[in-house]
């Protein structure tokens, strides 16, 4: 059964990751999908839980306060009109826009010769993600850092590790913009890239309702089989030039 709580105090990324973690930490309790924007929390239990427990895993943080809003069962994870209510293409419109653009810089960087050069187009490629998505990261570091935190394998266990990787996708960006070393480069995508996607199949595989930390806390984008597909991107680019190497 899913029953629906109202949550007020919550401001941030980090309040929403607190809540989300203090009441999945209460027995019973199967998964919980806290909407940050709405003030609610959609919570996955074996069986009735009463409010009380939930009121107990917070009172530790006062300014959280959570009530009773409503009981479905059975109830899917997902909101049958979450999403329904925008378009595909205006709920991924800045990574769609972002893709675009780069795309067209590394097309005309492998044109630029003469003859189209396509290690120096996916170089390009490379380059220009990374340093675009880091910079969406740095807007706001933290809430970045907490976002990931809801997903990422390592990040749930070593919080500082958000913080780490936003400054790894930075170096990575500017190693593949010189050209530095590319077979240390390339190996060190493939790693991390590699360890990020195991977190992301996780969520979108047990249909996690989260925001997709990708873009940093800027922008509010779902976890999807998108965000799949721009790791593994970056994963097959980087396997392919370290093959032509």
């Amino acid at each position: 059964m899913e029953h629906t709580y109202k949550i007020t105090g919550m401001t941030c990324a980090g309040c929403q990751y607190k809540v989300q973690t203090l009441l999945s930490g209460v027995n019973g309790v199967k998964s919980v999908n806290v909407d940050l924007p709405g003030g609610e929390a959609r919570v996955e239990m074996e069986s009735h839980i009463d409010t009380n427990s939930f009121k107990e895993a917070l009172k530790d943080y006062p300014k959280y306060q959570i009530s009773d809003v409503n009981v479905a069962m059975p109830k899917a994870v997902f909101e049958p009109g979450q999403e329904a209510s925008k378009t595909w293409i205006k709920t991924y419109k800045p990574i769609l826009l972002i893709f675009g653009y780069v795309l067209g810089v590394s097309i005309s960087a492998g044109s630029y010769s003469g003859n189209f050069e396509i290690m120096t187009a996916m170089r390009a490629f490379m380059a220009g993600f990374f340093l675009v998505f880091s910079f969406f990261k740095m807007l706001n570091l933290e809430g970045f850092a907490e976002s990931y935190a809801m997903y990422d394998v390592i990040a749930r266990k070593f919080n500082a590790w958000g913080y780490i990787y936003a400054f790894i996708e930075l170096a990575l960006g500017f190693a593949y913009a010189v050209n530095y070393n590319p077979l240390v480069t390339n190996t060190a995508t493939i790693l991390v890239m590699g360890v990020s996607i195991i977190g992301v199949l996780q969520s979108v595989l047990n249909k996690r309702a989260i925001k997709c930390a990708c873009l940093g806390a800027v922008f509010n984008l779902p976890m999807s089989t998108v965000t799949i597909i721009e790791d593994g991107l970056m994963i097959a680019m980087s396997a392919a030039m370290l093959a032509f190497i």
